[in-house]
């Protein structure tokens, strides 16, 4: 097995060549994300492929291969901080096809037929290995913890490799299955984009990605929305917003529905919206309670002077806090005087239900 013993053989430097060519040229998005050191790299990587699995090969052993698939896959992610798991993963699962195509016609005089069969099947392996990467990640306890983790996970999986279909799917059957609003709304879909988030922080995912699965996930609450809006009205109003220049504001969103679903108005603001449009949707649309939400600490401090505002101009309706920039403080909340802070919507809902009527 020359391929194995000699990598100065012209025949191994022609096959590895013709691998590096073909990627770019099957994939021309590649070529352009790439600078010239990460292809002087790749092409080296390529040397560094064939070399394991000719390997993995000559001892028979499959195992060495998959076990390299998945470090260079990881240790890629970590080294292209820009792409996305997903999209990484699709560069290495095509790689392997090209090697399988190109090592088939151009080894023959080289390796064995026998050779070439095990060539092909852990090539296929390989694909496979790298394929189920993309979503074996370390999840956060919180999202590990709870009811319909199944469920979650699924869900998220499917966020990660960008199938859209999956996951309206896996949503829909949920549904279909008895899975309560409520419980799809907190336990399935808002751990899910917590874990997202987490996932981006920790540099796993690329921002893209986040965007993308909020992007499905608003989709998917809409399809909800007929549901939603059936239930018996209980004659009460909740005003519901993001606070500042948020941009994070599914949270507050899924709040709004959940209350929506629970037989009361709602006013949904979205975010980015000034004080004073605040103070003066809150005149318009008197509302029985006002919800703020926060994600990032820095629009603390903006919360608090509406929260302010609102008690001085509405002293009769009632004001409830959350979001994750509250988790870090020390019940920050109290300070403010605020009559409800909650760290989940389901948990608000039963808390208004009970205190406004």
């Amino acid at each position: 097995m020359s391929l194995l013993m000699n990598y100065n053989d012209h025949r191994f430097v022609e096959i590895a060549q013709l691998i590096f060519q073909e990627q770019f040229r099957r994939d021309p998005k590649l070529y352009r994300e790439m600078d010239e050191r990460r292809r002087r790299l790749m092409y080296e990587d390529v040397v560094y492929n064939i070399s394991f699995l000719m390997t993995s090969v000559y001892f028979s052993d499959v195992k060495i291969f998959l076990g390299y698939a998945t470090w260079i896959y990881e240790l890629l992610c970590n080294l292209m901080k820009d792409l996305d798991r997903d999209r990484i993963m699709v560069q290495m699962t095509d790689h392997y096809r090209i090697m399988s195509e190109i090592l088939a016609g151009h080894a023959k005089d080289i390796l064995t037929r026998e050779e070439l069969e095990k060539i092909s099947l852990y090539l296929k392996l390989a694909i496979e290995a790298t394929e189920n990467a993309v979503t074996d990640i370390e999840h956060s306890s919180s999202f590990n913890n709870g009811d319909y983790f199944n469920l979650r996970k699924d869900y998220l999986d499917a966020l990660l490799t960008g199938d859209a279909r999956r996951a309206h799917n896996i949503i829909s059957s949920a549904r279909d299955q008895g899975v309560p609003i409520i419980n799809i709304y907190e336990d399935i879909l808002t751990k899910t984009m917590h874990e997202i988030g987490e996932l981006w922080h920790r540099n796993v995912i690329t921002v893209d990605k986040e965007h993308y699965a909020t992007s499905v996930t608003q989709t998917i609450m809409s399809s909800f929305y007929d549901e939603i809006f059936e239930s018996p009205r209980k004659n009460k109003t909740l005003l519901s917003c993001a606070v500042g220049s948020e941009l994070h504001e599914m949270g507050i969103r899924m709040l709004s529905d959940l209350f929506e679903h629970g037989g009361w108005d709602t006013y949904y603001l979205g975010a980015a919206l000034p004080e004073d449009s605040i103070l003066q949707a809150i005149g318009e649309y008197k509302p029985d309670l006002v919800a703020l939400s926060v994600t990032m600490p820095p629009y603390l401090g903006v919360c608090e002077k509406i929260t302010q505002r609102i008690r001085h101009d509405f002293p009769d309706v009632k004001i409830a806090v959350g979001g994750q920039a509250f988790n870090n403080t020390d019940r920050l909340w109290e300070k403010w005087g605020v009559d409800y802070h909650s760290p989940s919507a389901n948990e608000l809902l039963e808390w208004a239900q009970e205190a406004i009527g």
